[in-house]
């Protein structure tokens, strides 16, 4: 699903600003635009999103807008230096060549310059609080998409129910068309094959033909027979209403039912002894097609 929320908290050293926004997905994909000095951040940032949100590609991007001012200063860290040079002369020690740290490629190290009255725990107190309000906004905006896509597949359920509905009682008209024509055919078949065979020893007799032709209309009667797959049709779209009507995390389960009704839709085509059950078949591929679409997006 799409969704997009974004959330500001003013600092004492300046502007933290964290925003998050998704595009469909049948997975989680999380994706970080953060700054070098908040890269310690990120683990944390990525726990609280995926401890609430389960499918999308989501890009979460945190930016820190430093005040202007001389009691902000910056500094180099003390700190930092030393455990870079520490790490230069272990290395040195091994490869006396190495080429040593020149000073803009020490200033740029992650975590070199400090900001004076800003620690890295109050900072990361801040992009928590403001990642949990973004979280909450982005989870907001995504409910109400949720609500409009569960309104359209509410209305394709509709939809495929009247058609169902519609062609239920065709079923045994189709079959009795079928076996009337079968059986016409048959014995107008069988007649002419014992008048071109008359003076031969071996003619069917008019019961042994016409017991032929039951076992043959019923054996395709049965095959035509698409009742069974109508009633589970029924069954799998009560059952699509009724995991839109109760809502928490339906996706996976929307994902199995699509292709359950897909199934049966295929069948009654693959079966159809009549124009309006294979323009049936069709009408709610179409609509279960519409509805699979939007179903890989949601939760």
């Amino acid at each position: 699903m799409t969704g997009y929320a974004v959330a500001t908290r003013e600092t004492s050293a300046g502007t933290l600003t964290v925003e998050l926004k998704s595009v469909n997905s049948r997975f989680l994909d999380l994706q970080f635009r953060i700054n070098d000095d908040l890269r310690a951040v990120e683990p944390a940032l990525r726990e609280a999103i995926m401890a609430r949100v389960t499918r999308g590609k989501v890009e979460c991007r945190v930016s820190f807008g430093r005040k202007n001012g001389s009691d902000n200063t910056q500094q180099v860290s003390s700190a930092m230096l030393a455990t870079l040079a520490e790490m230069q002369q272990e290395v040195l020690s091994h490869f006396p060549d190495a080429q040593r740290l020149s000073v803009n490629e020490l200033l740029r190290w992650p975590g070199m310059i400090e900001e004076p009255g800003m620690s890295q725990e109050m900072l990361q107190s801040d992009v928590q609080a403001a990642v949990g309000e973004a979280i909450e906004g982005f989870l907001d905006s995504r409910r109400r998409e949720g609500a409009a896509l569960q309104a359209m597949l509410i209305s394709r359920v509709d939809d495929m129910e009247t058609i169902v509905a519609r062609i239920t009682p065709l079923i045994p008209q189709a079959i009795a068309q079928f076996q009337n024509k079968a059986t016409e055919r048959m014995k107008e078949a069988l007649g002419i094959a014992s008048q071109d065979n008359a003076g031969a020893s071996a003619s069917v007799s008019r019961e042994e033909a016409l017991e032929r032709i039951r076992q043959e209309v019923t054996v395709y009667g049965i095959r035509i027979d698409v009742a069974e797959e109508l009633s589970r049709l029924s069954t799998h779209l009560s059952e699509t209403r009724h995991i839109l009507q109760k809502g928490g995390q339906v996706g996976k389960r929307l994902d199995f039912m699509m292709q359950e009704l897909n199934r049966e839709a295929n069948t009654v085509g693959s079966k159809a002894a009549l124009k309006e059950l294979s323009d049936a078949s069709m009408a709610m591929k179409l609509l279960i097609e519409q509805m699979r679409e939007q179903v890989q997006n949601l939760e």
